[in-house]
């Protein structure tokens, strides 16, 4: 009997990690998750901490790569809305086991973020 092998190719991964390496990404599709559609400052609301240009560099990074969809309104103030794609909602349910596992070994137990993705 040939026994299976636990070896993981490393191909299919190179891609996401790329986009979800990143420090707010899986912050930003944990927010963007709990709402249908957030607007550019309720996501920086939601995230302290992160300068204007890193939330607008990453969320247009996750757009391009298709996890994030941008929906623009043609409006006088311009509106703009993010929501997660089908793939960035099954990112999201794939990270939902690695966000508990971090709030079990951390002290940050209070942290609203994590509480939000956990509901």
């Amino acid at each position: 009997m040939r026994q299976e092998s636990k070896v993981i190719d490393k191909c299919p991964i190179q891609g996401v990690i790329d986009i979800i390496s990143k420090k707010w990404a899986l912050l930003i599709v944990a927010v963007l998750g709990n709402t249908s559609a957030m607007r550019y400052n309720n996501i920086m609301n939601e995230l302290k901490g992160i300068s204007p240009k890193t939330l607008a560099d990453t969320l247009k990074q996750l757009n391009d790569s298709g996890i994030v969809h941008r929906k623009p309104f043609n409006e006088i103030p311009p509106r703009v809305e993010y929501s997660l794609t089908e793939d960035g909602r099954k990112l999201r349910e794939a990270i939902i086991p690695v966000i508990k596992w971090a709030v079990d070994r951390s002290s940050h137990k209070d942290c609203i973020i994590l509480q939000s993705v956990m509901r």
